[in-house]
């Protein structure tokens, strides 16, 4: 059986071993960058590798210009998916401690390069542990693959594109960040708080249960279907802080039965960069409602 949006850990126990999977440590902090990595070290999941935010699933940031997670180069990322023993036949399995928030970068960056055999595990590292199903401390690799991609430009849009759509009715333009982000009323990361004027509040944390499971397919397919009216998924576009947690919203979207959106991946800290693009909530006049 192929896994394309996500998976239980019983499953996912299922298969450990096997040389055809590759299973993906992701745990992150944004506070503390080291932080995942030394917790990976103390235990994870048998035959787990480590995959950074900020070195492996991004590329160079530049200031004043990019936001915090940039794509890397296109190249760059196909020759470290080779390092990672990842052909055409891998089952790629990517999890994290934050409701699967982080592992669906990588799980939407192999979508990108047109590997659809990846999913994140459901209840992450969590939901590992309290299964009580086996761990280990010492660190995993498995032997060089040939990543071949067939990458799909078509799931990205740049700043421009998304100036020219947010006010306009032809695209639906949504973000991911909590609402207190998005009213400015706080900003833990960025400089400036506020959002994308034209955009609409879609908190990526509202795709998850109370035990930080996936809602059930048919609570997701209600949220989107309330969230995009008769938008198609072509015409929607998803951005949150650094192009991170938008993306837990388009995995919940692919679950939900929908296409692929469009993924604005340098987000709210690109859109900033420049003091003269305009910020809401301070003119929302023509807000989408």
């Amino acid at each position: 059986m192929e896994y394309t949006t996500y998976l239980s850990a019983e499953e996912l126990s299922e298969h450990l071993g096997d040389p055809s999977w590759a299973i993906f440590d992701c745990r992150f902090s944004l506070e503390e960058p080291s932080q995942g990595y030394q917790e990976y070290l103390k235990t994870h999941i048998p035959g787990a590798s480590y995959v950074n935010l900020n070195l492996d699933l991004s590329g160079e940031v530049i200031e004043g210009k990019t936001g915090r997670h940039p794509l890397p180069e296109v190249q760059v990322f196909i020759e470290k998916l080779s390092d990672w023993g990842i052909n055409h036949q891998t089952q790629v399995i990517a999890y994290d401690d934050r409701g699967g928030a982080i592992a669906a970068r990588l799980w939407w960056m192999l979508r990108w390069m047109g590997h659809e055999r990846a999913a994140v595990l459901n209840g992450g590292w969590s939901a590992w542990e309290k299964s009580g199903y086996p761990t280990e401390v010492k660190e995993s690799s498995k032997g060089r693959g040939q990543f071949k991609p067939e990458v799909h430009p078509e799931y990205l849009v740049n700043l421009q594109f998304v100036d020219q759509i947010r006010l306009g009715p032809n695209f639906l333009l949504i973000d991911a960040r909590a609402p207190e982000r998005f009213w400015g009323l706080e900003e833990p990361i960025d400089p400036i708080a506020g959002h994308i004027p034209g955009a609409i509040s879609a908190p990526f944390s509202e795709n998850l249960d109370q035990d930080g499971f996936f809602l059930s397919d048919d609570l997701l397919r209600e949220r989107y279907h309330n969230l995009l009216g008769d938008y198609p998924s072509d015409k929607t576009v998803l951005y949150c802080g650094s192009g991170v947690t938008s993306i837990h919203n388009i995995i919940s979207m692919v679950r939900a039965g929908y296409e692929m959106p469009k993924l604005y991946v340098g987000s709210w800290s690109e859109w900033i960069t420049d003091p003269n693009r305009p910020i809401g909530p301070q003119d929302n006049s023509k807000e989408k409602v």
